[in-house]
């Protein structure tokens, strides 16, 4: 028997989150099975602990996209038992049951092995926001984003993509433009390493200037909207955006095509879901000498299986900063 979060809907249609005990058989079909050590939250969690959001097809179900833990068993010649990995994507804890749980049954192509230095808590800690990050940080670099080119933007820099970004681009030497909305947040940014706190509203209003004064040499963008609109324009010739999210909405409000063939700015889109396995290798090895785990403690909360259903609804309503660790064995 097992721990885990299971979120079930009645005949009415309503959900309901609660801890059950699972026998092993419930699992789902899988090469490795891992006994899950952390989780974390993110959005799309907070989706499939409420109504699923048009992410969950099958209930019940048990959430939770990302998870690292050791190998209990594995079919697979890749991983034996003791084996530390860690999963992100792959649509577990959308339509495949996820990380709320004390085990979970997934495909051996899914699991990365944990790089060394890097515990399972650390690695919750980065989680999909975290790889997000660090594969817009290395999509920035192979486009050509130096230390010393200018200030590298951060959008919605409170949240889990932003802070991981803001803290690996001031450890590998850029001076960053860390963006909120959030009151108090100044010092939560300036602690993570950014060198200028840029308001929310200075940037969210839509102009249909075509181009702005040349202001960043790059920018990790977990918020798109009319944000990403105005900042496009504002891109020093030749540079790059890395367009990792939609927090402010999927359209690019006030956007024109002047950015791109006059100042040849690049707007580059990061997927953490279906990432190839070497990419995702990458970005761990890169997490694992590039993250300062020092500046990460601070953005770090802990929780149980039992705190998921409030959080879930916090994270929906934006009121959750940093990131949070879950604890399967609290």
């Amino acid at each position: 028997m097992f721990k885990a979060l299971v979120v079930e809907k009645d005949e009415e249609g309503k959900t309901h989150a609660a801890v059950q005990n699972l026998d092993e058989d419930r699992l789902p079909e899988g090469d490795v099975t891992v006994a899950v050590e952390y989780s974390t939250l993110n959005y799309k969690d907070g989706l499939c602990l409420g109504s699923g959001g048009g992410l969950v097809r099958q209930w019940p179900h048990v959430p939770g996209i990302d998870f690292a833990g050791v190998v209990q068993q594995s079919a697979d010649p890749r991983y034996k038992p003791g084996d530390r990995v860690v999963l992100t994507g792959w649509r577990v804890g959308e339509v495949h049951w996820g990380g709320y749980a004390q085990r979970a049954r997934v495909k051996a192509d899914w699991l990365v092995p944990l790089p060394d230095g890097l515990s399972t808590h650390s690695a919750m800690a980065v989680g999909t926001a975290g790889m997000a990050a660090m594969l817009a940080v290395i999509a920035l670099e192979d486009h050509g984003l130096k230390p010393g080119d200018g200030p590298v933007l951060v959008t919605g820099a409170s949240g889990g993509v932003g802070s991981v970004a803001t803290a690996v681009l001031a450890k590998l030497g850029h001076e960053v433009a860390a963006v909120t909305g959030r009151p108090g947040s100044e010092d939560y940014l300036r602690a993570l390493g950014a060198s200028q706190v840029v308001q929310r509203e200075d940037l969210s209003e839509v102009t249909r200037k075509p181009l702005e004064s040349e202001l960043w040499a790059g920018c990790v963008d977990p918020v798109a909207g009319a944000m990403l609109g105005r900042v496009l324009k504002q891109m020093k010739y030749g540079s790059s955006v890395a367009a990792v999210g939609l927090a402010g909405g999927a359209a690019i409000e006030g956007a024109l095509i002047t950015p791109f063939i006059l100042r040849r700015v690049n707007l580059l889109g990061i997927d953490s879901v279906m990432q190839p396995y070497e990419a995702r290798l990458r970005a761990w090895k890169r997490i694992a000498t590039d993250l300062p785990m020092d500046r990460l403690k601070g953005m770090i909360r802990s929780a149980t299986l039992e705190d998921l259903p409030g959080l879930g609804k916090d994270i929906l309503k934006g009121q959750v900063q940093g990131r949070v660790v879950v604890d399967l064995n609290a």
